[in-house]
């Protein structure tokens, strides 16, 4: 890592949370565009999800003594219904990846992978485009580093499972 990059960081115990998810539906995976005016990776392919926000917890009973369970999970849920407008299963954890953004903010992505369940393809404003593709078509995509990896994954866990 570049120490420029290292010293942007203001507070090295805070980090931004996001998740995605490997969607698979009859052999092929979804793959979307992000939007050309994002901050990070603009027009690069990729999966559904997002960042984790406080109102995807706040406002639900807790729990425990202030302790929300599952709030990675609904807020995939969220990401997913709002970047795609698609229901999805199971949500099976696959890996964990770390990275710094430009403006110096940690991140942690939860990666996760999960059978359609629902639903038409309606992209939101975060989005260009969209592809249901197999492995191999994946290939030919401009894709976010590692997202082909774990595609690879998935598709070798599902042609033991099919």
């Amino acid at each position: 890592m570049e120490t420029n990059v290292a010293n942007a960081i203001k507070d090295k115990e805070l980090h931004r949370v996001t998740s995605t998810a490997i969607i698979y539906k009859d052999g092929k995976f979804l793959l979307t565009q992000r939007s050309f005016d994002k901050k990070v990776f603009p027009g690069k392919w990729t999966v559904p999800g997002g960042g984790l926000e406080v109102d995807d917890y706040i406002n639900l009973p807790a729990d425990g003594e202030g302790q929300w369970y599952h709030a990675i999970e609904k807020s995939l849920r969220r990401e997913i219904k709002e970047e795609t407008g698609l229901e999805v299963g199971i949500l099976n954890f696959l890996v964990d990846i770390a990275f710094i953004k430009p403006d110096g903010m940690p991140v942690v992505v939860l990666s996760y992978w999960t059978d359609y369940k629902s639903g038409e393809v309606k992209l939101d404003k975060d989005s260009a485009d969209y592809a249901w593709v197999t492995y191999e078509e994946a290939k030919k995509y401009d894709l976010i580093k590692g997202i082909l990896g774990e595609i690879e994954i998935v598709d070798k866990i599902k042609s033991r499972t099919v």
